[in-house]
């Protein structure tokens, strides 16, 4: 089992979060797009293998966004990025 280090409540076990996805996409103005477009934003991610950033909610406890650094390969977590909210 993956171990998640929640900033707020420490190393937890996974099944405590839910992964939000790649924390390096930023979201386009939706008006700018067509159709084809913004579906590409929704669905299409690079999926690419090794290090990168990605945004975990922890839902079962204190509810915080956070980005974590994991490698997606090994699923080794270097570190908590900057970024966490409520």
């Amino acid at each position: 089992m993956l171990l998640i280090p929640c900033p707020d409540c420490g190393v937890r076990p996974e099944n405590e979060f839910q992964c939000l996805g790649e924390a390096v996409t930023s979201r386009p103005e939706p008006a700018t797009l067509d159709d084809a477009q913004w579906a590409g934003y929704i669905h299409e991610r690079a999926n690419r293998r090794g290090q990168h950033v990605e945004r975990w909610w922890h839902f079962a406890c204190c509810g915080m966004i956070f980005a974590l650094s994991r490698d997606t390969l090994t699923h080794a977590v270097s570190a908590n990025a900057q970024d966490a909210w409520r």
